[in-house]
């Protein structure tokens, strides 16, 4: 089992910038890719980033290039996502998610073992 805990959630204007961690506990976290998912109000959860077990590759949802950025510390089992130049559509409830094994990118949500309770971002104009 793996435990996943988000944080850093929070109400902000257009423009501002924000990041979001996520704490694993449970299993050695480099096991895993870690993504980052969004869930609007009344909507499907959708793919914002994932990233490889060492941080070596990474993929981004087209809405997010360029402006979100996905890290990760092994060694703090901790996964970030830094979240530039927010938009009021960025606002939605944020996942964390593992997904063994960690060397094989995934973007669809069904594909993940493992979620956090999810952190509210609010963005207003």
């Amino acid at each position: 089992q793996v435990q996943l805990v988000e944080s850093g959630g929070g109400l902000l204007q257009a423009g501002d910038s924000l990041r979001l961690s996520c704490h694993g506990s449970g299993r050695t976290f480099n096991d895993f890719i870690m993504g980052w998912f969004r869930q609007h109000p009344g909507k499907e959860r959708e793919f914002v980033a994932v990233t490889t077990w060492n941080g070596g590759r990474s993929q981004y949802a087209d809405a997010v290039q360029g402006r979100f950025t996905i890290s990760r510390d092994n060694a703090k089992s901790m996964v970030y996502l830094q979240m530039n130049s927010l938009k009021p559509e960025d606002t939605a409830v944020y996942y964390c998610a593992a997904k063994f094994p960690g060397h094989i990118l995934v973007a669809e949500p069904i594909g993940y073992n493992y979620w956090g309770q999810g952190t509210q971002v609010t963005v207003t104009v």
